[in-house]
């Protein structure tokens, strides 16, 4: 099993607000590969924070190796409320998140929250892992908390006409609208599980599941394949920040 990475900035006059993960880490007797996508909005501190918190958080409760939904749900309201909680210091911006956790090269546990997205091909077949949190598809939640959602022409549907997702960590002026409640998925890898792809929106926007799995199948190297696909979202004119993780599971 190998893995690859891929970010490139958008054409946004502001600095980069992708940040990932990618590794494979040795603890209690168990190897975990960790691997995340996190895309900041209004800024970078929380994406980076994400980077440096979300997982050791998810670890750190008790119950991962017994219950790892509920731990890492937990965990991701936690590292929320300590997001809101430093609103001083890291900003009033916010980020999506998307993690995948593999468990001795056997369980999958992806979780999400945004836009931010995690495709799984099975024998060439891709699979989303991950649900697109998006204002029009979480309108109810939204207007039951007392906001709504603008849908102006020539722009895409937004929380309160600011954010275009319906959930993020931080945001603390748009928070009493918004969820951060991750999507966990849990799946097993066998022979037939080919690779997985962790991109942000940047790539998504330009490029269906199926498509960005036939890119990272025509490369063995990993790495490879994350760059190709940032390259070819960038000449499919995605003007955003582009990350993207591949991990490769056999072949």
């Amino acid at each position: 099993m190998r893995f690859g990475f891929s970010l490139v900035k958008g054409k946004a006059s502001h600095p980069m607000e992708d940040y990932h993960v990618a590794k494979f880490m040795q603890i209690q007797g168990h190897e975990l590969g960790l691997f995340a996508i996190y895309d900041g909005h209004l800024g970078d501190s929380v994406p980076a924070y994400l980077q440096k918190h979300l997982f050791a958080n998810i670890l750190k409760e008790e119950e991962f190796w017994v219950d790892p939904r509920r731990a890492i749900s937990k965990a991701y309201d936690k590292t929320d409320q300590a997001i809101l909680s430093r609103t001083a210091d890291l900003g009033r911006g916010g980020s999506t998140a998307v993690t995948a956790i593999l468990i001795n090269g056997k369980s999958l546990w992806v979780a999400n929250v945004g836009d931010s997205r995690a495709v799984l091909s099975s024998r060439g077949q891709a699979r989303q892992m991950t649900i697109d949190h998006e204002p029009n598809t979480e309108r109810g939640s939204i207007e039951n908390r007392g906001g709504f959602v603008s849908n102006m022409p020539g722009d895409v549907p937004r929380v309160n006409g600011q954010l275009a997702v319906s959930r993020a960590f931080g945001d603390k002026s748009l928070k009493s609208h918004l969820r951060s409640d991750p999507d966990i998925q849990n799946t097993k890898v066998d022979g037939n599980t080919d690779v997985l792809v962790l991109a942000s929106d940047g790539l998504w926007k330009v490029m269906t599941n199926q498509e960005a799995v036939d890119i990272a199948k025509r490369f063995k190297d990993p790495q490879k394949a994350a760059k190709q696909l940032t390259t070819e979202a960038v000449k499919r004119d995605s003007k955003d920040d582009i990350s993207c993780v591949v991990v490769r599971f056999r072949g």
